[in-house]
């Protein structure tokens, strides 16, 4: 390196196929929750790209999928409604 901090990359918008996982308790409807809250903010959520899986004790899960996502506006306000809930400890 020269000294200067390496930048993240430039994410240009629209982007298809942008992951996201979300990682909670392993409990009844974590995952329905999950689908909600998303829904809110991508009406449009492919259900096709959830996937769900426990942890290897069973105690979290972690739910992934993809969005289009449209702004950082937009990806701001899901990780925020979903970070608000005690359900979630995690969204990657």
């Amino acid at each position: 390196m020269t000294g200067k901090q390496q930048e993240a990359p430039k994410i240009e918008f629209p982007c298809p196929n942008y992951p996201i996982k979300v990682v909670g308790r392993n409990d009844e409807g974590f995952r329905g929750f999950v689908i909600e809250t998303v829904q809110v903010h991508v009406p449009d959520l492919d259900l096709s790209t959830v996937t769900v899986q426990d942890s290897r004790n069973g105690n979290f899960q972690s739910v992934r999928f993809t969005i289009t996502a449209q702004g950082v506006e937009q990806l701001s306000a899901l990780h925020e409604a979903l970070i608000a809930s005690d359900r979630v400890k995690m969204v990657i």
